[in-house]
């Protein structure tokens, strides 16, 4: 019988295309996953992967093999899942995942409240862009922008619609002059992050693709902080949701075309089998609750109504005026 524990190991192979970035998913070394390797082959009398392109793809029967490996993995995950639904206590690990921003300034503080009363719960939050796979239980609850995503069985609801202006520091705009029109972007330069599958995160239609992008971007990156001090540095405009302006504070930042707002939707995720645990389902309502309760902080910016929220507010002009009739972007 061979190790059971030696077909993730084949699975991060194939997934990854070598040894040593399978070796650096799973925290192991190089030669330790070409030896578990070469014994699962030995085992099977046949090998499982080939060298093709510089990338190690599967043979036809390791592709077999994997095939079984998928649907173990399907099977492990629902008995994890299925532990989760028989738990009643509001006490434990609640995992999270969000991204910066919303994941590292507006829902810690909020969680603390649902802790006043439930002081054994534990929040385990994963920041960043990738979609955590709730089937696999690597969250038990999701923040996504956009949509709640294509994996089976989830339940989702938008908790809230999230107004993205343009800003620009102060220096910039005086070096460079403030754009009257968004067709004006184009000839400044422009500040970008890029967010969830490499997309940058820049004005788009209604095909989700970047327009009025200007032809000159001084700064990449896929940190939202150091992309907030980019655009506070001076390199140029860059997007941002309204609600998030707070973490400019101290930097001669303003928002420019103020009648422009580009709404995205935020979605509340789960796998509907973990949601039949009561301290995930408490999480789950309490955070939408939040959300609706907040709904004008994401909407215009301003002030959270959550008190020890309040490095989230906006101030000085950042904030939108409802009064304001937003154009749309011009595909």
């Amino acid at each position: 019988m061979n190790n059971w524990s030696d077909y993730p190991i084949l699975l991060a192979i194939a997934e990854t295309g070598s040894l040593t970035a399978a070796g650096k998913k799973l925290g192991m070394s190089q030669p330790t996953v070409g030896r578990r390797l070469r014994a699962l082959e030995e085992h099977f009398g046949s090998r499982l992967l080939s060298k093709e392109g510089g990338k190690l793809i599967p043979t036809t029967f390791g592709q077999s093999v994997l095939d079984h490996v998928h649907r173990m993995q399907e099977e492990a995950a629902a008995i994890d899942r299925s532990s989760a639904t028989l738990e009643h206590s509001l006490a434990g690990v609640v995992r999270i995942s969000a991204t910066e921003g919303i994941g590292t300034a507006w829902l810690p503080p909020v969680l603390q409240i649902f802790r006043q009363s439930h002081a054994d719960m534990v929040f385990d939050v994963g920041i960043g862009f990738r979609e955590f796979n709730l089937a696999q239980r690597e969250a038990d609850i999701a923040l996504r922008w956009q949509s709640p995503g294509t994996q089976n069985s989830l339940v989702a609801k938008k908790v809230a619609d999230v107004t993205f202006g343009l800003f620009a520091s102060a220096g910039y705009l005086q070096k460079r002059g403030t754009p009257q029109s968004l067709n004006e972007l184009e000839e400044h330069d422009a500040v970008i992050a890029m967010i969830k599958d490499e997309h940058p995160l820049w004005i788009t239609d209604d095909n989700d693709q970047p327009v009025h992008m200007p032809d000159n971007v001084t700064f990449r990156t896929n940190n939202i902080w150091a992309f907030k001090n980019a655009i506070g540095a001076g390199y140029g405009i860059g997007v941002l949701p309204l609600c998030s302006c707070g973490m400019l504070d101290g930097l001669p930042v303003r928002r420019i075309l103020p009648n422009f707002g580009q709404i995205e939707g935020l979605y509340l995720v789960a796998h509907e089998d973990v949601r039949r645990s009561t301290r995930i389902r408490a999480v789950y309502d309490f955070i939408a609750d939040a959300m609706k309760q907040d709904a004008a902080f994401f909407l215009n910016g301003g002030e959270s109504i959550f008190e020890n929220a309040a490095n989230m507010h906006c101030g000085d002009g950042l904030a939108d005026n409802p009064a304001h009739k937003h154009i749309a972007t011009a595909n």
